[in-house]
């Protein structure tokens, strides 16, 4: 059997970076070459990076990447690695498209393209376009409609991206057809909880019905809301996994594999559904055979809680990074959700690069002042006191608010002292609310909503609590402070603007709360539904009337770290202006 060393970079990409891009991809085929590989391959769409939305849109954008795409190749053969293919995905558009009504102008495609000897040897586009969740690649994309194989040291590698393998037909047995030795797809797939198991499952399956060897290469880093988790995994014809690399890590996965040797006649035509096969030959040969030095292994997973608060980690790293900041701003009442978001904040940027700030009005109790404290001691943050009491009896003189408008003024006055620092200092600003909360638009607009980035809006609140005892575990565990106060997991959760306030006092408990949730905003199920799973009629309908009549404020809250797989943005979108009611009772005035 032909033996071909194959290198995976498991790495991270910025949209719109093209010379940074392609700067990493010259770095990481030096080491990969240095490992001695024979075949190197990157994530999807590496060179523009990815989600690229409407710049997809832009003929410059497209020009720019196409252009950046054959200079990259010119650079590698500069460089000594022009005999190694190379597999990079960026932005491309179709040569002979037609312009179409419901086609994206100008036929942009979501491409990738094997470098050698200093030519784009060959290209190829993404054939399945998702159009769910966060994904509108109808919108931006037109598919392609070959089957690209590429003959390398004598065995024939069929490429594929991302969704051709997360939907039924089109390459996978088309690979089959043309009879592939090896499949590899480049993806950018975004993490979402328990996606590793599902994305383990696929790879396998596919793997068994492409007939070959089935390398998935997947990115690492984050854009915007997105988190890539990497988990990149190779496994044989049998589905058996050859390796799969780490989560949340950069690198490169270098394999020697044992393949099936080409066939004398190249595969040519129309295979399933309707590919036209496009082939190319780059080395006919078998290398001479040698001892493999690398046969794979498995990286150990991450348990649940783990998993979650490293994806919330790596999503602010990135946000932070990406977007030329340098340190953050929260503000810090002593509760768990603060806390939460501050020691998220302490991992990703380092405690010398946060900012806390206790904000006590007449209504904050002395032990979550000194929570705020006692945070600040164990994590190692920059922290102040500035009271708003001052500010909150000028406001009150002025305009003798009552009721819930006093209580708001606190949390605004909050929210403007934070936005003051952060223009005076230049933090960027943490918005501290979790999922059980936007659900049920259990925050003040301009208020505890300020800030340019939502660590933990896609964390419901019981989760929250979870992953703040698993960070103090793990913490005792190496030997370190824990570095979220006790009592702030275990006293009752509050907002504290007016005397005795609980959260129970506005909202359900939020066991029951969140369960409701789930059902209704991750699931999509109706009143009726629930009601029916045992959940008591009354709570169900005061739960979906507060979480329909909220969406106006979810819309004005800041991106945060998408870790479900119903976010609330991209993945769940409802009209503002809406009178249907699950409850059956419409909205009136």
């Amino acid at each position: 059997m032909p033996q071909l060393r194959l290198a995976l970079n498991q790495i991270d990409s910025t949209v719109g970076d093209l010379d940074g891009n392609a700067e990493s991809v010259v770095r990481w085929t030096r080491h990969s070459v240095e490992q001695g590989a024979h075949l190197v391959a990157f994530p999807e769409m590496m060179l523009t990076g990815y989600p690229v939305e409407d710049l997809a849109l832009r003929s410059s954008f497209v020009e720019a990447s196409r252009a950046a795409l054959r200079a990259l190749a010119g650079r590698l053969d500069d460089e000594g690695f022009g005999q190694v293919p190379v597999i990079v995905g960026y932005l491309d558009r179709a040569e002979r498209a037609t312009p179409a009504y419901g086609q994206p102008a100008g036929a942009p495609q979501n491409a990738a393209a094997v470098l050698h000897g200093g030519e784009v040897v060959l290209t190829f586009a993404k054939h399945h376009l998702p159009n769910y969740g966060v994904f509108d690649e109808f919108r931006y994309f037109v598919p392609g409609e070959t089957l690209p194989v590429v003959r390398v040291h004598g065995v024939d590698v069929a490429l594929a991206i991302c969704e051709d393998l997360w939907q039924d037909g089109g390459r996978v047995p088309a690979a089959r057809s043309a009879g592939a030795g090896l499949l590899v797809s480049v993806n950018a797939s975004p993490y979402e909880r328990d996606k590793d198991d599902t994305r383990l499952e696929l790879v396998r399956k596919r793997a068994q019905e492409a007939g070959c060897t089935t390398a998935y290469l997947a990115m690492i880093g984050g854009q915007d809301e997105l988190v890539f988790d990497g988990d990149s995994i190779v496994v044989d014809s049998a589905g058996e996994v050859i390796a799969r690399a780490p989560q949340f890590e950069q690198g490169c996965v270098v394999l020697d594999l044992d393949l099936p040797a080409a066939a004398a006649t190249p595969p040519s035509g129309t295979v399933d559904d309707g590919l036209r096969v496009e082939h190319v030959v780059l080395s006919e040969d078998p290398l001479p055979a040698y001892e493999p030095e690398v046969t794979g292994s498995e990286a150990p997973r991450l348990e649940d809680d783990e998993e979650i608060y490293t994806a919330l980690v790596v999503g602010l790293r990135a946000y932070v990074a990406k977007n030329g900041f340098r340190s953050v701003l929260i503000g810090l009442s002593g509760g768990i959700d603060s806390a939460l978001c501050a020691a998220i904040a302490c991992d990703a940027v380092g405690p010398d690069n946060v900012y806390g700030v206790s904000m006590p009005s007449r209504y904050s109790s002395e032990h979550s002042k000194g929570d705020a404290g006692e945070l600040a001691e164990r994590t190692g943050l920059h922290f102040r006191t500035v009271p708003i009491g001052p500010m909150f009896d000028a406001y009150m003189e002025s305009l003798e608010l009552t009721g819930l408008a006093e209580e708001n003024l606190q949390s605004r006055l909050r929210g403007t002292m934070l936005m003051a620092l952060s223009n005076q200092e230049g933090h960027i600003v943490l918005a501290p609310g979790n999922k059980s909360e936007l659900a049920c638009g259990y925050s003040t607009l301009y208020g505890d909503s300020v800030g340019a980035y939502g660590p933990i809006k896609d964390v419901y609140k019981t989760n929250v609590f979870r992953l703040a005892k698993w960070r103090n575990r793990a913490a005792a565990e190496r030997g370190h402070t824990p570095p979220i106060p006790e009592n702030s997991i275990t006293k009752p959760p509050s907002a504290e603007l007016r005397p005795g306030q609980v959260d129970t006092d506005s909202l359900p408990d939020y066991d029951v709360l969140d369960r409701v949730l789930k059902l209704y905003v991750d699931g999509d199920k109706g009143r009726e539904e629930i009601v029916a799973l045992g959940f008591d009629a009354e709570l169900v309908t005061r739960v979906l009337r507060m979480t329909d009549t909220a969406e106006y404020k979810r819309r004005q809250y800041p991106p945060g770290t998408k870790i479900s797989a119903k976010g609330f943005g991209k993945d769940r979108r409802l009209p503002i202006t809406n009178h249907w009611r699950d409850t059956g009772v419409p909205r009136r005035g």
